[in-house]
């Protein structure tokens, strides 16, 4: 499949509730978004288009409105997102980005466990540095 163009943060926004409702109309998107954002009926609708001009949304016909769905499911967005990001900043290496959430973001105990147990089940299924 072509590469989809990445998506802005507010598209990414309006994405995510698009996942949320499952099936929405731009009045139901728009409904959907949080009283502190004030963003307005034909931005919405201008988003969703993006969304299904980038390829990951489609429309259909219900009667006079337009129903938009999801084509793209949230983990490939997120898969695709994060590789892109991995590859522009850190040259296609996962540690120095690991290691920048850490240090940057900081990590609580349960955290920090969580991590370890995740480092001792991959050493344990004999991953290589691709998860294989």
């Amino acid at each position: 499949m072509a590469r989809r163009p990445a998506l802005s943060k507010a598209e990414m926004e309006i994405a995510r509730l698009l996942w949320e409702l499952g099936e929405a109309t731009v009045r139901e998107v728009h409904e959907a978004l949080p009283r502190r954002r004030k963003i307005n009926f034909t931005t919405v609708q201008t988003y969703l288009r993006r969304l299904e001009a980038k390829g990951y949304a489609r429309s259909e016909l219900q009667g006079r409105t337009l129903v938009y769905t999801a084509r793209v499911r949230p983990e490939t967005v997120i898969r695709e997102t994060v590789d892109d990001m991995v590859e522009r900043l850190f040259d296609g290496q996962s540690l120095p980005l690991v290691q920048h959430l850490i240090e940057e973001r900081g990590m609580d105990a349960m955290e920090i466990n969580q991590l370890r147990e995740l480092l001792d089940r991959l050493e344990e299924e004999g991953h290589d540095a691709h998860g294989k």
